[in-house]
């Protein structure tokens, strides 16, 4: 008799402890599934900030720099034909002949890492910033890319022709010179090899 009634009192107990098991669980995770959904808020919140920074820093940039660098220009050149020439034709080779070697590089097969290419390509990429500076003005169609063409009409004459004959000038020079260098290095190790099968049936 004690067996038979311990034995139902047993098994309401299990139930009552499963009941009981079951209610933390499912407010636990129920309290995860909100952690989450405000984890996904925060991170939309973060982003959608980013873009609007980058955005208002962008309109002040494109507002800002087209007509700074061109006045720039124009004080170095001084209305003069052959100084705008001279400028131009080496500001566009030695910053389009410096970020193409850059990039090369970092593209190169090698031991190097992700972030040592990575800050050669941000290298290249604020070295051919006086040729996208140029190109902002000439492209731009913002009223500061309007000034500084203005400005560059008068002040700067020959800046923006002999610019682009250097940057053309620069890219060609900079991948002939990597492809030499590229090549004298093949011929090297292919001499090493033909070398070293030489000596091998000597030894």
């Amino acid at each position: 008799m004690s067996d038979g009634n311990a034995a139902p009192g047993a098994a309401e107990g299990k139930e009552g402890a499963g009941v009981g098991a079951d209610g933390p669980a499912g407010a636990s995770s129920s309290d995860n599934v909100w952690l989450d959904w405000r984890g996904w808020i925060k991170r939309v919140i973060v982003a959608v900030a980013l873009v609007v920074v980058v955005w208002l820093v962008y309109q002040f940039l494109a507002a800002f720099l087209p007509r700074w660098w061109a006045q720039t220009i124009g004080d170095a050149v001084d209305g003069s034909f052959a100084a705008g020439a001279w400028w131009g034709f080496l500001i566009g080779l030695v910053f389009t002949a410096g970020p193409v070697v850059l990039l090369l590089l970092a593209a190169w097969p090698g031991p190097r890492s992700a972030p040592v290419r990575t800050g050669l390509v941000v290298l290249a990429i604020l070295c051919a910033a006086p040729n996208l500076l140029t190109m902002a003005v000439v492209l731009g169609s913002s009223n500061a890319a309007h000034a500084g063409e203005r400005i560059m009409d008068v002040d700067a004459p020959a800046f923006r022709g002999a610019s682009l004959a250097g940057a053309l000038t620069g890219g060609i020079l900079a991948l002939a010179l990597t492809g030499l260098i590229a090549w004298f290095r093949l011929r090297g190790r292919r001499l090493k090899e033909l070398q070293a099968r030489g000596a091998g049936p000597a030894r």
